[in-house]
């Protein structure tokens, strides 16, 4: 007893400091924003404005559009790597991975410089008859933050789903094909419930990062777009002053990404599950 008491006291001691940061610098400040957010009539007046429940349901299509498209091609290319040689498909993860050590300002700045008004594709297009302006406003349209977040995004749903393709037994495959089944037809109804909650654990997380992310929009579509994040930046910069309606905002964008990363935490849980009892 007294043993196990030390063991405890020691640990707890250990967690200390990190406990310590974790209260002055992530629980303290989110209560305040809390508490901000609810004292008054704050959370009323987010929706009843018009304009920042239009910024909400543009920032959840962004996010879904994004998140679809970035679960398609990164599964599509995590299917791919999963047959390459292991030494291949390192390097080739190497050179997949690195759109993530980009900010987001840094990634709009390239699609600018490849997309933009005088950009080297926009100035190729525009050699074969393109309009170099109706180019460059796709990329500064919604559709274009879309192209912007599948870069950064489809390298996450790559990641967490190739080890699941490169480990998956394929003799499951060639069964179902010796019984008769195409080979469509074999992934489809042995592969794909087994990958499936892994598959959608991946699209609510780059999801949830569609979502709050703002530093991509800021720079390729400032105020003409109206998302939830951007208004927020607005909203604590330098010309902003109603901080409660600010912490609000704050909320509703924590609520909806916490409940976005929660059904992927659930849904890689469940196939985890799967896993261990198969």
């Amino acid at each position: 007893m007294r043993h196990a008491t030390a063991t405890t006291a020691r640990n707890l001691g250990l967690a200390a400091p990190g406990l310590l940061v974790l209260g002055i610098f992530f629980l303290l400040p989110l209560a305040t924003v809390v508490v901000s957010a609810f004292s008054g009539d704050a959370m009323r007046r987010f929706f009843a404005s018009a304009e920042l429940l239009d910024a909400l349901v543009n920032s959840t299509w962004l996010g879904l559009i994004a998140g679809l498209v970035a679960v398609v091609l990164g599964t599509v290319v995590a299917l791919h790597l999963a047959r390459l040689p292991p030494g291949r498909r390192a390097l080739v993860q190497v050179a997949i991975a690195l759109p993530l050590t980009f900010s987001g300002l840094i990634i709009a700045y390239g699609f600018i410089l490849v997309l933009g008004r005088a950009g080297f594709v926009t100035l190729l297009l525009a050699k074969l008859g393109a309009d170099p302006a109706t180019v460059a406003q796709f990329l500064y349209s919604r559709w274009g933050l879309v192209l912007a977040y599948t870069y950064y995004l489809s390298p996450r749903v790559i990641l967490m789903l190739l080890p699941v393709f490169a480990n998956f037994d394929v003799r499951q495959i060639e069964a179902a094909e010796s019984m008769g089944a195409s080979h469509p037809r074999a992934l489809l109804d042995v592969m794909a419930p087994q990958v499936a909650p892994t598959v959608f654990a991946a699209f609510a997380l780059v999801a949830a990062v569609a979502f709050g992310t703002y530093g991509t929009a800021l720079a390729l579509v400032g105020s003409q777009i109206n998302i939830l994040p951007l208004r927020l930046y607005s909203m604590v910069a330098d010309a902003g002053s109603d901080f409660p309606l600010a912490a609000a905002s704050s909320v509703v964008l924590l609520a909806v990404c916490s409940l976005l990363m929660s059904v992927a935490e659930i849904a890689a849980a469940r196939s985890e599950a799967r896993h261990v009892s198969a």
